[in-house]
């Protein structure tokens, strides 16, 4: 085998994500996928920690992407409206990082408690710095918490929509739409 590669990180992500679709996250180890790529244990682990960071490495970053776009809007915008903004400006870079392998991400992840576990901590972790960035502009805390919590269901839902469908829309155009589902749905609501 090979000892290093420059292409192989991506190597590694389209051997994992081959094993991970056709036996299952669950029954593929890191030998397994190492192998596929035709790397070594040593080289996957100079990239990933393990075979869940194949799928989340980076996704520490959305949080503080997040936030730093938030604290670039325009300061006279409201605090939803920029949060929006936000979310948009966030998703049309991301959406050309991750386009390769969305899709199947988003199918291993489905199909694993562990990693749905980890999917969740990572999105708490993007509502917790969208409210902080939320408090920095001014709104008041409760308020910072509820928008950071539809904020990141709106993500989700612009996420999901643009992996079913990547070539029809961008991502940032599939987080508008989400927004756009909510607040044509949110006209009639009343609070009684």
């Amino acid at each position: 085998m090979t000892r290093w590669r420059p292409e192989g990180e991506e190597r590694l992500r389209t051997a994992a994500m081959e094993l991970f679709l056709t036996y299952g996250y669950d029954n593929v180890t890191v030998a397994q996928i190492a192998e596929r790529a035709g790397l070594t244990r040593r080289t996957f682990s100079r990239y990933f920690a393990d075979k869940r960071d194949v799928l989340f490495a980076g996704s520490e970053q959305l949080p503080v992407a997040l936030a730093d776009a938030l604290r670039q809007v325009d300061p006279r915008l409201g605090p939803f409206p920029a949060m929006l903004q936000a979310l948009a400006d966030v998703g049309a870079l991301l959406g050309e990082r991750v386009a390769d392998h969305a899709a199947q991400r988003r199918e291993v992840i489905s199909g694993s408690p562990e990693l749905q576990e980890r999917a969740q901590a990572k999105y708490a972790a993007v509502s917790d710095a969208l409210g902080a960035a939320l408090v920095e502009r001014g709104a008041d805390p409760s308020t910072s918490t509820l928008f950071a919590d539809v904020g990141v269901a709106i993500f989700r839902r612009g996420f999901e929509r643009w992996t079913d469908a990547p070539h029809e829309a961008d991502l940032a155009s599939r987080i508008r739409e989400a927004a756009g589902q909510l607040r044509d749905a949110a006209t009639g609501i009343t609070a009684d």
